[in-house]
């Protein structure tokens, strides 16, 4: 991934050093349980790991020969180690090591963007208390349907993260498997319990059975984990977009000191941090493709996966990680109003409180169709000329043979709308206030 989206923790993951250090410390759980069952001399593993500074120059150096990554590694460390280092990949392939490290590398990372799932969840949650009584008009269709509050739908949001937390611990748990049972996963010249203590010493669970790798459709249900929190990333930033556009402006990016929008337009406002997180989500979706494609290997394995994953697996990881630390930028530093809201709720001249007026006139007895082209016949002129929807229907004699003026009047009442704003936030945060 390029540097631009990079955050150094994560990046950190994703380096050649620590690449190698996780193979090395593999090979060395591996020693480790050959001196416990005789098989190597005590403090083996130890003269190997402090005679050995890995150098990922010297290991490319060596594979540019080899044309071999893990042989290059462990020549590079027999040179430094000298005879002590013939114990180490005793019994082991190449995807032992490999994709015992991958899980490795996978499970550092998904416990940076855990915690940028939890930080973004923080953050809504403080924006859903503080404008848990913003009222804002909701839309289905991009056209006005009735009034919701700000905080209300943050507190979707907030769901959703909390859905996407559960999803993200479920798929930890699935990718944070190894195996080092050899060739094609008999344990032929290893033991399960050599690599029972392999996994216990590096964090990881031994896959039940394997071929020569581990199955691919764990990698799947992880890499598609990711776009799904992806996916909710680029919702939230939709609708950023939506609200910052310039008819509309109910909230938008915080805009920094000397930051500019346009190189031809000094006036520009562009709403460039949730675009930005709109695109790298199609990334992510287009990862999780190619994991599903490499669940289907050639009998006990071959490589087609490899190159795949060796892209996606720090990709999709780092981008993740980089629009969960924008996104809870962007919502932090949200700018919202709340006066553009209320004018924005008003330019429909009360359209929006039209199924108050079916339901109240079928509560009086009228036929649902009936009633329904009673409110609708009131509300096309609305549409059509700019007229009033309360003035309409209190000229209306049809509507006023069961409904009174002042029947009227207070079905406009906000209220009706908003009385169970505290129950829904009760659902989803467990109280009703901060």
């Amino acid at each position: 991934m390029i540097h631009r989206y990079t955050r150094p923790e994560m990046g950190q993951i994703w380096s050649d050093h620590n690449r190698f250090t996780c193979w090395l410390d593999i090979e060395l759980a591996l020693v480790e349980a050959l001196e416990q069952d005789g098989r190597a001399p005590q403090g083996t593993a130890t003269t190997i790991r402090e005679a050995t500074t890995l150098d990922p120059e010297r290991i490319e150096e060596i594979e540019k020969t080899c044309k071999h990554d893990v042989i290059a590694f462990l020549t590079h460390v027999e040179e430094q180690a000298g005879p002590p280092a013939r114990f180490i990949h005793l019994g082991l392939t190449s995807s032992d090591v490999l994709d015992t490290a991958l899980a490795m590398q996978l499970t550092q990372a998904t416990d940076l963007i855990m915690e940028g799932v939890e930080r973004l969840a923080e953050v809504i949650k403080r924006r859903a208390f503080e404008h848990k009584d913003t009222v804002m008009i909701g839309r289905s269709h991009g056209i006005h349907a009735e009034p919701v509050t700000f905080g209300l739908t943050l507190a979707i949001w907030y769901d959703e993260l909390i859905r996407n937390k559960e999803r993200l611990l479920a798929a930890r748990e699935t990718i944070a498997v190894g195996k080092c049972s050899g060739a094609v996963g008999t344990f032929a010249n290893t033991d399960p319990e050599t690599e029972a203590y392999i996994m216990k010493r590096v964090g990881l669970q031994a896959a039940p059975a394997a071929t020569q790798v581990v199955q691919r459709d764990r990698h799947a249900h992880y890499f598609t984990t990711l776009a799904v929190i992806g996916a909710t990333l680029e919702k939230m930033a939709v609708a950023v977009r939506h609200w910052q556009r310039t008819e509309v402006l109910e909230a938008e990016e915080p805009f920094t000191k000397g930051q500019k929008g346009s190189s031809a337009m000094p006036h520009k406002r562009n709403p460039i941090l949730t675009e930005n997180v709109t695109g790298l989500s199609r990334l992510l979706r287009g990862n999780a493709m190619a994991a599903l494609e490499n669940v289907a290997l050639w009998h006990e394995r071959d490589i087609s996966h490899s190159s795949v994953e060796r892209v996606i697996g720090p990709d999709s990881t780092i981008l993740v990680d980089f629009m969960l630390a924008r996104m809870t930028k962007v919502m932090d530093g949200l700018v919202v109003y709340p006066e553009n809201m209320k004018r924005n709720m008003a330019i429909t001249g009360g359209l929006t409180f039209s199924q108050r007026f079916l339901l109240a006139l079928v509560d009086k007895g009228v036929d649902r169709q009936e009633a329904y082209v009673l409110v609708q016949r009131n509300a096309m002129p609305v549409w059509e000329e700019g007229k009033d929807f309360e003035t309409l229907l209190i000229a209306d004699p049809d509507v006023r043979k069961h409904l009174s003026e002042n029947e009227i009047r207070e079905a406009f009442d906000l209220r009706v709308h908003l009385r169970h704003v505290d129950t829904l936030f009760e659902r989803v945060f467990g109280e009703a206030s901060a």
